[in-house]
């Protein structure tokens, strides 16, 4: 079984039609990107795995996203529950105005509620562990997390994020604001991620998919065009669509 999949997935912003009769099977504990050219619905499809859409005013959704083979968009579906099992990592870092101790077990007490602090603090050095910031930040936790560089924010919001346990992480152009060599190091932690997590990652950099991805999806104007392993899609795509933007004669 899959970890997602979607079954004719739509969507409109009021009477935009978004995402139009996507099909998509993600495996477990691969990383997939999704590219494609501006506007054409990578973020937009990223969002429906955890009903982020939802916030925006004049969403409807049609169609079904089957994780774990139930239906995240029937009627009843706990979202704090579903948002705790598919966290997401943005385009700019969003730490809290909070020390990064305090950032890090931050879900854990919402989740949890009454916790003890051996607990805690367990749970923090697992976590920096995880993004391989402990040796670096483990004298330094009553710090506020604003003080971080750029990189090691985008780190911390992934250590939060693993703080709570997901089964699936979203990452939505987590490189965009980065320079080339943290970008490298980002992409060494997601590698080291993809051992226990199922990682899915919007890019506008068929350089970072080629590099980083097991399987690639290719959106054009709220159509999935194609979808495979990503050296297969890169050297031999199958839709003259693909081919196009991968050898960038538009987008």
């Amino acid at each position: 079984m899959a970890k997602i999949s979607t079954n004719s997935l739509n969507l409109w912003y009021a009477d935009f039609h978004a995402l139009k009769d996507v099909n998509i099977s993600i495996e477990e504990r691969r990383i997939t990107a999704i590219i494609g050219p501006s506007g054409c619905g990578k973020s937009t499809l990223l969002r429906t795995f955890n009903r982020m859409n939802d916030l925006i005013d004049g969403v409807r959704i049609g169609g079904q996203i089957l994780i774990d083979g139930r239906n995240a968009v029937e009627p009843g579906v706990d979202l704090v529950a579903l948002r705790k099992k598919v966290g997401m990592v943005f385009q700019r870092p969003n730490p809290f105005p909070l020390s990064i101790y305090e950032n890090i077990v931050f879900g854990e007490k919402v989740h949890a509620g009454k916790i003890s602090r051996d607990k805690l603090d367990g749970i923090v050095e697992y976590s920096l562990k995880s993004v391989l910031l402990w040796d670096e930040l483990k004298d330094k936790l009553r710090k506020s997390a604003l003080s971080l560089s750029l990189e090691q924010k985008q780190r911390l919001c992934i250590a939060r994020l693993i703080a709570v346990q997901p089964d699936i992480v979203l990452m939505d152009e987590p490189c965009s604001t980065l320079d080339p060599q943290a970008t490298a190091r980002i992409e060494e932690l997601m590698r080291e991620l993809k051992n226990n997590y199922t990682i899915i990652i919007v890019t506008h950099s068929m350089q970072q998919a080629a590099r980083v991805s097991d399987d690639t999806g290719f959106m054009l104007l709220g159509e999935l065009i194609e979808f495979g392993k990503t050296q297969d899609i890169f050297t031999a795509p199958k839709n003259k669509q693909t081919e196009d933007y991968i050898t960038g004669r538009f987008g």
